[in-house]
């Protein structure tokens, strides 16, 4: 179903724009009510669903500590911190486009008739350390309890997040129609093309640099590479799912690399956690809702402190298509200053634009498998020095 969510969404949105003058004010806000109870629900689920996410990814570290996973755990979290960081500078040029909504009076909005709402039990960047603390500790301690807690864990957030994917529509339909009747929504789907582009053009950017690098700022290797990963990355565009295209990922990167053993490896220990195309579309569009929704402009350092935790979540493998934005709403809210209306829009832009994130995420693991062997076994150039000295000495 998920992969023909942006066709749904495209739907919802048509529908609205064409049937919600049909529909009295009390049944609208009686939809935009179902939403908001829908979204203190996902909120109310999700540090349970990061917990049990990162419990297993922390479990799975603890069972494989060596050198080995230890670079490559270090480069994961740099990799994401740098590209979330890019994507601070990319955001504020997006803050500067004219992007502000003319918001009506607070009389002439829509409101919600009822709201069912439920306890905030425990702070998502709570539930964040504790599984990475327990996942870790237990994993030592005891590997096959921890083993066997971590698979449990890991089919009840399954079928939570089959749950949450399964009403998104009705999450988001309510928003919409609250958007609409604000006489907002034209503003956006106005706007929000060239914000797209954006996202595309940085993110592609920065990916091209990364295989540019790793081939040593030589042009015609870099193509070469890029060629070599663009029919997983056609894959992903067209399944939405980095864990679908893997197999041609990893056909890819053995393509690219010196070790085919070390692409083999790399590509599925990181096909959930390292992700470019993330790492730039939700700061880029954050940064573009909260101009929409006039709310200031974040510092560099609240900035910093938002990317901390957005790079930790990322660890929250999602193993369900669309986890990556579900996990993020609640530092979208606690670090941003996100209310429910932001949260939807920018809940809906993601899965519209899912299938360019999904491209660029599986660009991104062929070049960071890429880089990776680099780093292992050297670089060509370097290589072949090393061959020279050692034969004439």
């Amino acid at each position: 179903m998920f992969r023909k969510m942006p066709f749904i969404l495209m739907a919802i949105i048509l529908a609205v724009v064409i049937f919600s003058p049909l529909l009295s004010q009390n049944f609208q806000s009686n939809l935009y009510a179902v939403s908001l109870s829908i979204k203190s629900f996902i909120v109310f689920v999700l540090p349970f669903v990061v917990f049990g996410l990162l419990f297993k990814t922390a479990v799975h570290f603890a069972n494989k500590a060596s050198k080995m996973i230890l670079l490559l755990l270090l480069a994961v979290i740099g990799s994401n911190f740098i590209s979330t960081l890019c994507s601070y500078y990319v955001g504020s040029i997006a803050y500067y486009f004219d992007l502000a909504i003319h918001l009506p009076s607070e009389a002439n909005t829509l409101g919600a008739n009822w709201q069912l709402l439920f306890p905030k039990w425990i702070a998502n960047d709570q539930a964040m350390f504790a599984g990475l603390f327990f996942g870790g500790l237990l994993g030592w301690l005891k590997p096959s309890l921890a083993r066997n807690l971590a698979l449990t864990f890991e089919k009840v957030v399954n079928g939570i997040l089959k749950i949450i994917l399964l009403v998104i529509p009705v999450f988001i339909i309510g928003f919409v129609v609250k958007m609409n009747y604000d006489q907002a929504l034209g503003n956006i789907l106005r706007n929000y093309s060239i914000i797209f582009a954006l996202v595309t053009v940085a993110v592609f950017s920065y990916i091209t640099l990364i295989y540019f690098i790793a081939n040593r700022y030589q042009v015609k290797p870099t193509m070469i590479s890029l060629k070599n990963i663009l029919p997983a990355a056609i894959a992903g565009f067209g399944s939405m799912s980095s864990a679908a295209a893997m197999p041609l990922t990893i056909l890819g990167a053995e393509k690219n690399s010196q070790d085919k053993d070390l692409a083999c490896a790399v590509v599925p220990a990181t096909v959930n956690i390292h992700l470019v195309g993330d790492c730039f579309a939700i700061p880029i569009f954050a940064f573009a809702v909260m101009k929409s929704f006039g709310f200031a402009e974040p510092t560099l350092f609240s900035y910093v402190i938002f990317a901390a935790y957005f790079v930790l979540a990322k660890f929250s493998v999602a193993a369900v298509p669309g986890g990556g934005i579900l996990v993020m709403l609640p530092i979208l809210e606690n670090h941003l200053g996100f209310n429910a209306e932001m949260l939807s829009l920018i809940t809906a832009l993601y899965i519209l634009f899912d299938p360019v994130i999904t491209c660029a995420n599986v660009l991104g693991n062929g070049g960071f498998a890429q880089i990776i062997d680099r780093l292992v076994k050297g670089f060509p150039e370097r290589a072949r020095v090393d061959e020279t000295i050692s034969q004439s000495s």
